[in-house]
């Protein structure tokens, strides 16, 4: 997911911690108090890593200031590295050696490829009891993806997703509001690309941007909306062709009719839309604070409904126990009670963020239901839908990767559906016979 953007120092960490905990990490060993320390701090020891940086980063501080102020009797320290493959190439490292973090925060869809059981630790879900926490308090959709053979490894903090953006301007103009200054629900893609070519002719540019370098989970939502089929095995994959040959079509005849751009990165597909070149962004829930920041005027929605629904690709940040050779219980439960106090508390990082809060008493609250656009999209939580479990799946993944070589020349125009299918049924192949690192 492309939520964040990488170097936000650590939890209060002057540059130098961070580069310290950063080399420490490296070597296979942790941020750690001198002896000196040791002696004089009776404290619970507590160690957190994570991966934010910018807004969320800062939200991120924030709570963790918080949650130290509520527990002096822990000694808490928080340290960010860098986004992506880099951070998890990090993890699985220290975990290797049974000397990382006491918890960190992952993206969920990356459970599998941090080999729960071997780099990361179970969590005991009767201590997560005793701190408030469980199953009843989530969306099953996403509770089910915690598990890993039948033990519990995650605790959501959230669940972010892609849905719909749109200028209420624009799409008044274009006559695509309700009465209640809603943007006009779409059935089917027919209709979406009448709606979209009713916005072209008010912007007198194109109608949705998106990131191009990035469509996969918009390619995604469009597959399984559809119910397409997409599974591991050990050696092999299934691969609904129909679906996704027609998931590759509709992304080809947006760019092909200049509905949507022929190449955007993620920073131009949001410029598109804040320059009022485009009425629409399929987009993640997270630029919403960004739009915030520049004063665009927006509002957003859930996913359209291409395929006869509005599921939608979605991962969620999580808290994980990364491996530690003889787990101290006491530290143990410290963390519990750290991802427990976290996911009660996220009113503001789903308010600041955008991000739906996955601990359901929140996005239930009084203090909720007044934030714009966030109650008009919280549903697309439940209308998630996670990639297949395999190593090379999730996000910042090489799944990713190799079906954006493939989405790419669909948009350009140097492919056609039919290429790109073919394409990423060859990556697929690559990958299934590549073994796994871990």
């Amino acid at each position: 997911m492309r939520d964040a953007s990488p170097t936000q120092p650590g939890s209060g960490l002057a540059r130098r911690g961070f580069l310290k905990s950063s080399f420490v990490l490296a070597g296979l060993g942790l941020a750690a108090c001198t002896p000196a320390d040791a002696v004089l701090d009776t404290r619970v020891r507590l160690r957190q890593w994570n991966l934010f940086s910018g807004g969320d980063g800062n939200r991120m501080i924030q709570m963790h200031e918080d949650f130290q102020a509520q527990h002096p009797d822990l000694d808490f320290r928080a340290t960010t590295f860098e986004w992506g493959a880099p951070f998890y190439t990090k993890v699985a490292m220290a975990a290797a050696g049974g000397r990382a973090a006491d918890v960190a925060t992952v993206h969920l869809s990356r459970l599998a490829s941090l080999a729960p059981g071997r780099l990361l630790d179970p969590v005991d879900e009767g201590l997560l009891a005793e701190a408030g926490i469980d199953a009843s308090v989530f969306l099953p959709n996403v509770w089910e993806q915690c598990f890993h053979d039948g033990q519990l490894y995650a605790i959501p903090l959230d669940t972010h997703t892609h849905i719909q953006y749109f200028n209420p301007e624009i799409c008044a103009e274009a006559g695509l509001l309700d009465g209640d200054g809603r943007l006009t629900e779409v059935n089917g893609l027919e209709e979406f690309l009448d709606m979209c070519r009713e916005i072209a002719q008010v912007t007198g540019d194109m109608a949705v941007s998106l990131d191009t370098t990035y469509s996969w989970p918009i390619f995604w939502a469009m597959f399984r909306q559809q119910d397409g089929e997409l599974s591991f095995t050990d050696d092999d994959f299934h691969l609904d062709d129909e679906a996704a040959y027609t998931a590759f079509e509709a992304l080809y005849r947006l760019s092909e009719e200049g509905l949507a751009p022929r190449f955007a990165d993620g920073q131009g597909a949001t410029s598109n839309f804040d320059n009022l070149q485009a009425g629409l962004l399929l987009q993640g829930n997270w630029e919403i604070a960004s739009f915030e920041a520049t004063g665009t005027p927006y509002s957003a929605t859930q996913m359209p409904n291409f395929f006869g629904n509005r599921r939608t690709r979605g991962d969620a940040h999580c808290f994980v126990l990364p491996h530690q050779e003889n787990r101290d219980r006491d530290r143990t439960r410290a963390a519990l009670t750290y991802a427990a106090w976290m996911v009660r508390n996220s009113l503001s990082w789903g308010e600041g963020g955008g991000h739906i809060p996955a601990y359901q008493p929140v996005v239930r609250s009084e203090e909720y239901q007044p934030l714009e656009p966030h109650v008009h999209y919280a549903e697309a939580a439940a209308n998630t839908e996670f990639e297949p479990e395999a190593w090379f799946s999730g996000s910042a993944s090489q799944l990713q990767s190799e079906a954006a070589a493939a989405l790419n020349g669909i948009h350009a125009g140097t492919a056609t559906p039919k290429d790109a299918l073919h394409q990423f049924r060859r990556s697929l192949r690559s990958l299934v016979t590549t073994p796994a690192p871990v």
